[in-house]
């Protein structure tokens, strides 16, 4: 499903974006892709073209009429920096603008620390500073609740953090566009640029591992909700007096499933006292408890989310995280059971396993950056604007 239509100054940027994401592309691929007139574009890319941002390649085989020719960028030096902060350590990325990362660390970090925002600070001034071509902005995800990706005012109860009002002091040390989001969606937002995003309009993205989350796109948009706290399905309530969740409440999806959970009944069952780890490892070398934990897990993961999907409406589900690197033993349980509480006109809805690295979090963040140039709401305010005209600037920005 194309992406939704551009208008006004977003086309130029999003030519670039999608030529940087999506590589090569003719004229008419590139009005297809974004929604406007074959003419617009044309218009657009002869601009293009004169200030030397793009450039002509090879010729696209014809089928009739007179044989067209892709669009490449001019310069492939144009990236971004991510950065998924942790309660123990921020993981950063250095991203260029076809989604290649260049460059990967991860710094020691405690959230609880007095200036522990300044502390933020430094590390990412010395990845702009270090950053190797022309730098777009620095995208940040956060395990919480972000106001907007503009603002980035957090709630983040898992690192300590209240109306913690990150993307201003951030903004403020480092002299570049600055985007926050909560992780999950960041994930959605990378999705929306390099994977299932360029084939469907709408999709979730569910996490499992530390937390249970999700990320919502319709219509080629990021769905936030009303205080930016849309996706969190680890609190659906899953019964009614089960388990304490972490949110305050009891019975919360992720009292059952999440990783905290997974290994305290790990220990009550007698498999292992060692952690997730070590419980995946039992669950490999064929203990027939582990494998059942996992699945009943995955069980009610499924039926979680067939009631998402039933709310939604998705064209596919992606599920991603930590997790994943155990998802054998999940889909044993999540694969009947989330096609067993779908409607029949639903069943046929299909979900998608990625791999999983912890750069994907990092490389999540970086993606708020780079697809500023896509951003048909006005989700990422002033800094989209300051990205898109950066990118549109050239390097002379």
């Amino acid at each position: 499903m194309p992406a939704q239509p551009a208008r006004g100054d977003l086309v130029p940027s999003a030519v670039l974006g999608l030529l940087g994401t999506r590589g090569p592309l003719s004229r008419a691929e590139l009005a297809r892709q974004l929604g406007v007139s074959p003419a617009t574009v044309t218009q657009i890319t002869k601009a293009l073209l004169a200030r030397d941002l793009v450039v002509e390649l090879d010729q696209v085989p014809s089928h009739g009429g007179r044989p067209a020719r892709r669009l490449g960028l001019a310069s492939t030096g144009w990236g971004a920096i991510g950065a998924k902060v942790t309660a123990d350590h921020v993981a950063l990325v250095h991203v260029a603008l076809d989604g290649s990362v260049t460059g990967s660390s991860v710094h020691a970090f405690d959230p609880d620390a007095p200036h522990a925002l300044d502390a933020l600070a430094v590390l990412l001034r010395d990845a702009v500073e270090s950053h190797d071509g022309h730098l777009l902005g620095v995208g940040v995800g956060i395990p919480g609740a972000v106001d907007s990706q503009d603002s980035g005012t957090v709630e983040a109860p898992t690192l300590g953090w209240s109306e913690a009002r990150v993307g201003r002091a951030l903004r403020s040390a480092l002299g570049v566009p600055v985007l926050v989001e909560n992780d999950v969606n960041t994930l959605a937002v990378a999705e929306r640029v390099y994977g299932v995003g360029r084939d469907h309009g709408s999709y979730l993205v569910a996490t499992i591992g530390r937390g249970i989350g999700c990320g919502v796109v319709i219509d080629g948009a990021l769905y936030r909700g009303a205080y930016g706290g849309a996706g969190e399905i680890g609190h659906l309530p899953m019964s009614v007096d089960g388990p304490a969740c972490a949110c305050g409440g009891q019975g919360c999806l992720e009292a059952y499933i999440g990783q905290a959970a997974l290994e305290r009944a790990a220990r009550e069952r007698g498999i292992t006292d060692d952690g997730i780890d070590a419980l995946r490892l039992a669950a490999d070398q064929g203990s027939a408890d582990a494998r059942a934990l996992f699945a009943e897990a995955g069980a009610m993961l499924g039926q979680a989310l067939a009631g998402v999907v039933h709310t939604l409406d998705p064209e596919v589900v992606v599920l991603l995280g930590e997790g994943i690197t155990a998802w054998q033993y999940w889909e044993v349980g999540f694969a009947a059971s989330f096609r067993r509480h779908l409607m029949p006109s639903r069943r046929g809805t299909p979900y998608r396993i990625d791999s999983w690295d912890e750069d994907k979090w990092a490389l999540g963040a970086a993606a708020l950056v780079l697809a500023s140039p896509f951003d048909q709401t006005g989700a990422t305010g002033d800094q989209g604007s300051l990205v898109r005209e950066r990118l549109h600037a050239g390097p002379s920005a």
